[in-house]
């Protein structure tokens, strides 16, 4: 008794990297853990300096934890731990002058506006038909 008693212990827990976890067994399902604000590379792209803070509470949401000690900086983290996986963290800060948004920070980039550089690409080409055909009305 006493033996399956230490052998069921013994093979109950083990450590991995300083912290305790259960023995995983095969063909166990591990959920994904998501924490935090959800940040995107459209909500990213819509960010723009001089939004009021509701604007840009419409577009990200509020953050989880305001700073209390400086009320105009607002801080959004996001963390997913795939199941089985490493856990990875996405940061995003705020910063606001007179309740419009000045700056912000992080790990996220904003994009160049595709939808813009397709018109303008449309532009272009349709100036240079335009021209093309003037110029060939001219040749005549």
């Amino acid at each position: 008794m006493t033996i399956t008693a230490a052998l069921m212990g013994g093979c109950s827990w083990f450590s991995d990297d300083s912290d305790f976890k259960m023995v995983s067994f095969p063909g166990v399902y591990k959920i994904d853990i998501q924490q935090g604000n959800i940040i995107t590379q459209d909500m990213i792209n819509q960010l723009k300096p001089g939004m009021t803070r509701s604007q840009v509470a419409y577009v990200m949401g509020t953050p989880l934890l305001p700073d209390s000690f400086d009320k105009d900086r607002w801080d959004y983290i996001y963390t997913l731990k795939p199941g089985g996986k490493e856990r990875t963290q996405q940061t995003l800060s705020l910063f606001f002058e007179n309740d419009k948004l000045t700056r912000f920070n992080g790990d996220f980039r904003p994009e160049i506006n595709q939808e813009a550089s397709t018109h303008a690409q449309s532009d272009a080409q349709g100036a240079a038909e335009t021209l093309m055909k003037e110029q060939a009305e001219d040749e005549r």
